[in-house]
């Protein structure tokens, strides 16, 4: 029972770590060429680009908010030749109204599945309709309708 217990709590606990992670509303960007193109002064700085992000608040978006803590280590004190050519913007996004377009986006697909499914099965039925409503026309008959029509027989 408590084997169970600790089992299930950390199961929670993984799973709310999870979800945190997949919906925060914030962030700050930086992109930035790698440590070794700057400080080796090679032309491969374009080839050479690297992403940090990091769910920081505004007034940290910055080189030394996000990055330095990742490359302390490989930068040193040479964060002043490093930071200018960083670029961080902050951005923000509301996963509200991203999750209500996805649940109308599939509302709208559910109801046409529906609307689909519903003319599959309507088919047959109109389909079956239209071939008994078949009348078979006799020459006489023909002939009968072109003399109404004032038209001349033809031998």
């Amino acid at each position: 029972m408590i084997k169970n217990t600790c089992y299930l709590l950390f199961l929670m606990c993984c799973y709310s770590g999870v979800w945190a992670q997949f919906y925060e509303d914030q962030r700050c960007r930086c992109v930035c060429p790698s440590p070794a193109s700057v400080f080796n002064n090679t032309q491969s700085i374009l080839t050479d680009i690297k992403l940090y992000s990091a769910y920081v608040p505004p007034s940290k978006c910055n080189c030394g908010g996000v990055v330095l803590p990742h490359l302390s280590d490989e930068i040193g004190d040479n964060a002043q030749v490093f930071c200018p050519r960083c670029d961080c913007k902050y951005e923000s996004r509301n996963t509200t109204i991203i999750m209500v377009v996805v649940i109308i986006v599939l509302w709208i697909l559910m109801l046409l599945s529906a609307y689909l499914l519903f003319l599959i099965i309507l088919d047959p039925l109109l389909t079956r309709k239209q071939q008994t409503i078949y009348i078979d026309v006799n020459p006489a008959d023909e002939a009968q309708i072109s003399l109404m029509n004032g038209e001349e027989p033809e031998d």
